[in-house]
């Protein structure tokens, strides 16, 4: 019985193909009708698949939109591809592409600009229609090794075919641009469109051993044809039925490319690569492109929510953007780009370095993830896309052909950082969080940028000061808006603690004077001014360094009251102790030696006996000592550069060893050593403090018994009054 009815079935179909080409229609349903033909057997109905008595059947689509094999009817034709032609794509199947996997984005973005052909042809043309969504098919199947793709788009006739898959570096979709000057729709439709070379399609290669391209153009009374090829320099291409409007690619894979059967595998590369294409992507008929480009879109359409679920896909995370950036631009070059900033970033937890985590697309298409050229390195903590429509890239699509990236960069990074400098003035408090989360990269920028950008970047730092109360941070010109009238340098202190810097020795005169000092807390602030040297015509001044210049700085404190006053006015009396003062200050250049370069009389007001100058920084010296390998344990420390000391001769400290030093030698050397020791601890470049110990004891020990021997003189004096007093009583 099934057997008759086949004969029955066949007979029917060798009638209706008889039948003239206008009752296409008619061959279409009696085809459905044909399919749909039931069969009894038993108490059930089943149903037999036309297809399971064709001859010459060909490779089926797992899509639900393809329910009909494509059968090869028409004489084989077979060509060779030109010498040229097979070196080329030689070229492409083995040295152009730097990752196999990319032949799945080129075929995708294909598909995408045939659906976008069509979609544009029908603005002129309402007659032309696949009669199928607008969509991009791929099935995978490991037991058959097989990848397929299929697009409903414009489909190509005989001719193309040829001309565009037995041509390489043909691209039929560089030609339909050209066809488009000057039609309406046109610009939109330029800005769709991703193919420029026409290699793309030759990457299936690199994966297959054997392809087939079935393919019908959209256009009425078109027929369908199969192309074939294995590589190797020939193909050959036939008409072919029950293929559908549109171009559908089968590759049969290498054994060493099976991983591209893998339902997983392809679904991570399309998402890797082609997520953002305008037409919906289905992988084994589950949607896979599901988030939106937003950066396409205008900033006011884009809500909060979808801001925060796109943040979360392009940079992994699970909180929310701290900071956002909609950018736009069309010169110097055509920019959209949606740009982020997290809370917090991995590196505060110890953890490795960052990577960049903005990524490069063109046209919806990415170029290269978490790409290093777009912004500089001490931005990695931006999240986000760009994505630049007319970027002259290369053949593969991976790299760029000149020096627009370089311009695309410079672009980028003064926009990121006006973005940021206006959201501190939108929301200060919110950005000074940002900064104490984020503010070693901002210092990093600093110093690693170039001159012209480096004083764009300084605007975004923040620091603590004088003025302000802990916990409060200014910016740079915040600090030049207040300074005192006349005032030349911008003075800082770096130091780890407040609370250092306020008992500094450095810091007593800038007190007493009501000069603000900004308060550098990290290491790496040093670095920081000495990169950027100076905010505009202002100088960045350390407070300890040696002959500051300054007019606020100039004439006499209210704190001098160590000085003598009837001497300041006898002029005698003044080069006495000038004189005493160069005395004292020789004899301290003889005794420490070659720890000191010089010494001088200081002219600053501090209440301390002694400041060092022109001394190596606390930074510096860390570094120094790990580069010489001198912090290893067991080796001595990094031996300490001689510095200028500069003595305040009205101390206490220094007038009672000037007068001591010829009484006990001995014990004034090591007084000197401590005040040159005690000097070094408040500048923060005593290495290592314990080598002190032995003298300290030995100071305190002889001050202790000097201290006791005077009151053992003072009681003798006491009782000898007392005995005199009461032998005259008596």
């Amino acid at each position: 019985m099934l057997r008759s009815l086949a004969r029955t079935a066949l007979a029917a179909r060798a009638h209706i193909s008889a039948l003239p080409i206008a009752s296409t229609s008619a061959k279409t349903l009696s085809s459905t009708a044909l399919r749909s033909t039931a069969i009894p057997v038993g108490r059930k109905t089943g149903h037999i698949a036309f297809n399971s008595i064709r001859s010459f059947a060909t490779e089926s689509s797992t899509s639900t939109d393809q329910d009909q094999e494509e059968k090869v009817i028409g004489e084989t034709k077979k060509k060779t591809f030109q010498a040229e032609t097979r070196k080329l794509l030689d070229i492409v199947t083995h040295s152009l592409y730097s990752e196999k996997e990319v032949f799945v984005r080129e075929l995708v973005s294909n598909a995408s600009d045939a659906l976008e052909k069509l979609r544009h042809s029908q603005l002129t043309d309402a007659s032309l229609d696949s009669g199928k969504p607008m969509e991009i098919h791929i099935s995978v199947d490991e037991a058959k090794n097989t990848f397929i793709i299929q697009d409903f788009g414009i489909g190509m006739t005989e001719e193309e075919a040829i001309s565009n898959l037995g041509t390489i570096a043909r691209s039929g979709s560089k030609a339909f641009l050209e066809n488009l000057e000057g039609e309406s729709g046109a610009a939109s439709t330029k800005d769709k469109i991703i193919g420029q070379f026409g290699v793309g399609f030759y990457s299936a290669f690199m994966v297959g051993s054997e392809i087939k391209v079935y393919t019908r153009s959209v256009t009425p009374g078109s027929k369908g044809y199969c192309w074939t090829s294995d590589g190797s320099g020939s193909y050959e291409i036939a008409e072919a039925e029950n293929v559908a409007v549109g171009t559908k690619i089968v590759i049969k894979l290498r054994d060493e490319c099976k991983e591209y059967a893998k339902e997983a595998v392809v679904e991570a590369i399309i998402k890797k690569y082609s997520n953002f294409v305008d037409y919906p992507v289905h992988l084994n008929s589950k949607k896979i492109n599901a988030v939106q480009p937003l950066w396409t879109k205008d900033k006011n359409d884009i809500t909060e929510q979808d801001h925060i679920e796109f943040y979360r896909y392009v940079a992994g995370a699970w909180d929310n953007p701290q900071f956002k950036l909609v950018y736009k631009t069309d010169s110097p070059l055509a920019i959209s780009s949606l740009l982020y900033i997290p809370q917090r970033h991995m590196e505060v937890l110890g953890m490795q370095r960052e990577e960049p985590g903005v990524s490069l697309y063109s046209r919806k298409v990415m170029i290269q993830a978490k790409s290093k050229a777009l912004l500089p390195e001490w931005l990695r903590f931006v999240k986000g896309v760009v994505d630049c429509e007319d970027l002259p890239l290369n053949v593969s699509r991976e790299l760029l052909q000149d020096q627009s990236l370089s311009k695309l960069r410079q672009v980028l990074t003064g926009r990121v950082i006006k973005w940021m400098e206006n959201e501190a003035k939108v929301d200060p408090k919110t950005y000074n969080h940002f900064f104490e989360e984020f503010g070693s990269f901002i210092k990093e920028g600093v110093c690693t940028e170039n001159e012209t950008t480096r004083p764009n970047v300084a605007k975004l730092l923040r620091y603590e000061s004088s003025a302000g109360a802990t916990g409060d941070v200014i910016s740079l010109k915040e600090y030049v808006d207040r300074m005192k009238t006349g005032q030349e340098n911008i003075y800082y202190t770096c130091v780890p603690k407040r609370k250092f810097a306020e008992e500094s020795p450095y810091f007593e005169e800038f007190k007493e004077k009501g000069i603000e000092v900004l308060f550098l807390y990290d290491t790496v602030d040093e670095f920081v001014v000495n990169n950027l040297r100076q905010v505009g015509q202002h100088k960045l001044v350390s407070i300890d360094a040696a002959d500051i210049k300054d007019p606020v700085l100039e004439g006499s404190s209210s704190k001098d009251g160590a000085k003598d006053d009837k001497k300041e006015d006898d002029p005698i009396a003044k080069e006495e102790a000038k004189l005493e003062g160069e005395n004292i200050a020789e004899w301290f250049r003889d005794t420490l030696g070659m720890q000191v370069r010089k010494v001088d009389v200081s002219k600053r007001h501090m209440s301390h006996p002694a400041v060092v100058t022109e001394h190596d920084s606390p930074a510096v010296r860390k570094m120094m000592a790990m580069m010489s390998g001198a912090a290893k344990v067991g080796e001595d420390n990094l031996p300490p550069t001689p510095t200028n000391l500069e003595i305040n001769v009205h101390h206490p400290i220094i007038k009672k060893l000037w007068s001591v030093k010829n009484q006990d030698p001995a014990f004034a050397r090591q007084v000197a050593e401590q005040i040159y020791d005690n000097a070094l601890i408040a500048a923060g470049v005593l290495d290592d403090p314990r080598s002190m110990l032995k003298r300290l004891n030995t100071i305190m020990e002889a001050s202790l018994s000097a201290s006791a021997s005077s009151k053992s003189k003072d009681t003798v004096m006491q009782s000898k009054k007392i005995e005199v007093v009461e032998g005259e009583k008596v």
